[in-house]
């Protein structure tokens, strides 16, 4: 049985002052503060009358503004009443940081790596935080991280880290 948008929000308000709510094409987002994440979450799934047990994915949206650059977004799912939400918080270019969700769902330590790997968020607690598919020392010249995700990352790559092939050599054999 599937929840209704209602029942999602009052629980969500049992530990949150500020929650926004959009729905789209039947998809619920609610959007909370940073300082509220993680008590949402918890409550979501800890909740009765929700129980988003799964952590089904985190990741960002780089808006490319200034101030509140990014959007986490967590997408959480339950089994027993077969309904989905996301739970969205904005984050600052100038403090990239969010607690983890790991002591929550362990699935996030996965989740949050990526995230922080593509985006550079960073997410505060995490067990194991690091690259996750970039190397270690994947940085521009002047030994600043980059992040392949971020809008301001270069299109063609990073000049003679990894050549391109030549134009004309995608010929089929």
């Amino acid at each position: 049985m599937a929840l209704s948008t209602q029942t999602i929000l009052d629980v969500a308000k049992n530990v949150a002052s500020d929650v926004s709510v959009t729905e789209h094409h039947g998809d619920l987002t609610l959007t909370v503060r940073a300082a509220e994440l993680i008590d949402v979450l918890r409550e979501l799934k800890e909740h009765a009358d929700t129980a988003f047990d799964q952590l089904v994915d985190v990741t960002a949206i780089d808006w490319a503004k200034p101030g509140e650059r990014f959007d986490v977004v967590y997408f959480l799912y339950s089994l027993r009443n077969l309904s989905r939400v996301r739970v969205k918080v904005h984050v600052r270019e100038d403090h990239p940081h969010l607690p983890t969700a790991v002591d929550i769902w362990e699935s996030a330590n996965w989740y949050e790596r990526e995230t922080y790997d593509m985006y550079g968020i960073i997410f505060d607690g995490h067990p194991d935080l690091r690259r996750f598919y970039m190397p270690e020392d994947f940085m521009d010249a002047n030994g600043e991280p980059l992040y392949p995700l971020r809008k301001d990352f270069p299109l063609m790559g990073i000049p003679g880290s990894l050549p391109l092939p030549p134009k004309g050599d995608m010929q089929p054999n």
